[in-house]
């Protein structure tokens, strides 16, 4: 890190502590209440400074700052509406860390690796979220679906590289796991098998006919 940003970074943690502790000398907050959630909050901006002064180089400080800022967020919402966060601080944290990669990938192309982590956990989040929601559903077939998609996007947005083609195995093998286990959770496993072979028999059917048609087009200009 340097010699500049470590100054921004101590200087900001400084000046917060010191009005925090005046606030509390003149007796217009409590130092003990705010003094942790509001330091984190500092330190958050501090790395995000440190991120934006340099996206490409610093692309790493990406990383404590949003998860600092979703501690804070996270925190805030404990304290102004505790049954709001009762039900979402976990995904509100989660999300603060899954953004923090999604960033990374969008300021550079060549971090394609940060969508897999910010697929995870913003899939965690989800998770987290609708399990408070909808208590008794079972929640590990959304699970392999996000993650199923995560790779499934993977394969579809640009990197330096080109595109990720290898990805669409992970994902057609993840989404097939989530369908399946939600489908037993959703007793609808029964109906989940035959469907899917009246749709592997016309998938067949059609690439029979397909073929004998194109064959067949190509015989006549042949002739």
């Amino acid at each position: 890190m340097k010699k500049l940003e470590l100054r921004v970074l101590w200087g900001l943690l400084l000046i917060a502590g010191g009005v925090l502790f005046l606030l509390d000398s003149l007796g217009i907050v409590a130092v003990g209440a705010i003094l942790w959630p509001a330091l984190i909050g500092i330190a958050s901006l501090a790395f995000l400074v440190i991120f934006l002064t340099d996206p490409q180089g610093n692309w790493w400080a990406a990383i404590p700052g949003f998860v600092l800022l979703g501690l804070t967020g996270t925190i805030a919402l404990d304290e102004l509406a505790p049954q709001v966060g009762e039900t979402w601080s976990g995904s509100f944290f989660l999300g603060g860390i899954a953004l923090a990669f999604w960033v990374i990938y969008l300021v550079n192309r060549e971090h394609w690796w940060a969508v897999i982590p910010g697929g995870v956990l913003l899939t965690l989040a989800v998770v987290a979220g609708l399990s408070e929601v909808l208590e008794g559903v079972e929640m590990g077939g959304i699970f392999f679906l996000g993650l199923g998609l995560t790779f499934a996007l993977l394969a579809l947005l640009p990197t330096p590289g080109g595109r990720l083609t290898w990805s669409i195995i992970p994902a057609i093998v993840l989404l097939v796991m989530g369908v399946l286990i939600t489908a037993a959770a959703a007793e609808l496993i029964n109906y989940v098998w035959p469907l899917a072979l009246v749709l592997g028999g016309l998938y067949l059917l059609y690439r029979t006919f397909s073929s004998r048609t194109s064959g067949q087009v190509g015989e006549v200009q042949d002739e």
